[in-house]
């Protein structure tokens, strides 16, 4: 399975990347609620930028973080200055034992346990 970073979500729900849809029809990815938060809680979201990523999550499976997820995001911050976003998604997929898509592979690179995909360059 697959976990789907923010910025992926954010890219297939502008309407921009119609293969990152059909990635996201065929590859069936879940997310983090820390996607959720950073995705919806931007404070510029415009009222159909909010019904377009509102309907993307209505179809993605959303994973909530437990202690455990916690525990490994504080020691992947331990070993590197990392958001405490990006430390809690890793650590989502690494519990979940998923593989994490995302555009931004140069942020997650440097785990080396975590399977890292960009959809983008494939």
């Amino acid at each position: 399975m697959i976990l789907a970073d923010s910025n992926l979500i954010i890219y297939a729900a502008s309407g921009n990347y119609p293969h990152l849809v059909d990635w996201f029809a065929e590859n069936q990815p879940v997310a983090s609620a820390v996607s959720l938060v950073e995705v919806l809680g931007y404070y510029k979201l415009s009222a159909k930028e909010k019904a377009a990523l509102e309907e993307l999550f209505s179809e993605l499976t959303v994973l909530y973080p437990n202690a455990e997820i916690f525990q490994i995001a504080t020691e992947l911050r331990q070993q590197r200055s990392v958001s405490v976003g990006d430390a809690l998604i890793a650590a989502t997929a690494l519990h979940h034992d998923l593989t994490l898509a995302t555009h931004n592979t140069e942020d997650f690179d440097w785990i080396e346990s975590l399977t890292v995909i960009d959809p983008l360059s494939e």
